[in-house]
């Protein structure tokens, strides 16, 4: 008993029997024999073969109405439908009707990282190829380097990179390109005559040549170790007391030392300088000691130079009282004043000289 089917518009079906292709319907009303399977097809959505795919392209009329995309191994595809973006295929055999859409593919190498392909950036973003893209981001402070298998590419300028994510191993080091501050805190140096004692040095100082600083494994704590050496080379040629004598003249020779043997790990020194020299306990006394017995010396030259000035003055005064009886009248008149200011009250009989009266209550006569 023949039945009826209906294939609609803008769909194909197909007619099997046994597991065998019969033939393609396109849209109409057909009567399908006993035994025979009808399987229906939108031709907007990718065909499901219901067979081996293989098998089912050996038939010319479904070969003609198939667009087959076959993806390679370590190869990917992009498959655009009207010049949209659907979707990404991965190695295997793909159909899709012909008629409907149309249909444009990007085939990729995965055997490069490099995207060369006419790929807008949005797409590299999409969730769905999120899998087979890398992305690395180099700030605008920063330089980075690229690495295939362990092996240097190319230098990486600020921006935003996006690779294919191949079978090989991709590395990129960044670097900071600002200047930098590196800081040492107590440490400890002999001076000449063996004092121990602890300094406090701050170096300033950028990576100018980033391949030099990637080659040299930690960079920055060989440099840390040249700073080091430096400091003991150049304060291990002074005595305790040179050293703070010449502590600012020390800094620059630390600075040349520094420079030209940080060139090979690729970095560029831009200052140095000691902030602070710690000494021990039992020295720090002994130099406040010593401080203060220069104050102290200070204070009694100047007391001395004080009182040196004062006899001089007092000299000069009563010299010029002897040779000048009027001077000399003037200053018993100052001296008696200075008294008087001191006393209430003062009796005195009149029609004599007040100021002898005066001088003989305030000076001791001599007795004969």
């Amino acid at each position: 008993m023949t039945l009826r089917t209906n294939v609609a518009a803008y769909h194909k079906a197909l007619v099997l029997k046994n597991n065998r292709f019969v033939k393609l319907l396109a849209e109409g009303k057909y009567w399908v024999a006993p035994g025979e399977t009808v399987i229906s097809y939108d031709m907007a959505q990718p065909f499901v073969a219901p067979l081996d795919i293989n098998i089912l392209l050996q038939e010319p009329a479904l070969a003609e109405a198939l667009l087959v995309i076959d993806v390679k191994q370590n190869e990917l595809v992009l498959l655009y439908e009207n010049g949209l973006f659907k979707s990404v295929l991965a190695a295997g055999r793909y159909a899709f009707w012909k008629g409907i859409i149309t249909y444009t593919t990007i085939s990729i190498d995965l055997g490069k990282y490099e995207i060369t392909e006419a790929v807008d950036r949005a797409i590299l973003l999409r969730q769905d190829l999120v899998p087979y893209v890398r992305v690395y981001t180099v700030e605008s402070y920063e330089q980075g380097l690229l690495y295939e298998d362990g092996k240097f590419r190319k230098k990486l300028e600020p921006g935003i990179y996006y690779f294919w994510r191949t079978p090989a191993a991709l590395t990129v080091y960044k670097s900071d390109t600002r200047q930098l501050q590196m800081e040492m805190n107590g440490q400890e140096i002999l001076t000449k005559d063996k004092a121990n004692i602890r300094l406090n040095c701050s170096l300033q100082y950028k990576v100018s040549d980033i391949l030099k600083a990637v080659e040299n494994k930690e960079y920055d704590k060989q440099l840390y170790v040249l700073l080091q050496l430096a400091l003991r080379e150049q304060v291990s040629a002074y005595t305790l007391d040179e050293l703070l004598d010449k502590r600012d003249a020390i800094s620059p020779l630390v600075l040349s030392a520094v420079k030209e043997r940080a060139e090979a790990l690729g970095v560029t020194v831009a200052d140095c300088g000691i902030r602070d020299i710690i000494l021990p306990g039992d020295v720090k006394e002994i130099m406040n000691q010593v401080l203060v017995a220069e104050k102290k010396a200070q204070a009694n030259s100047i007391m001395r130079r004080e009182e040196t000035a004062s006899t001089r003055s007092l000299l000069n005064t009563a010299r010029l009282m002897e040779e000048n009886e009027m001077l000399f009248k003037l200053k018993e008149m100052e001296y008696v004043e200075k008294i008087a200011d001191k006393i209430s009250s003062i009796s005195v009989n009149g029609g004599g000289d007040l100021v002898g009266q005066l001088k003989q209550i305030f000076i001791p006569q001599k007795k004969g």
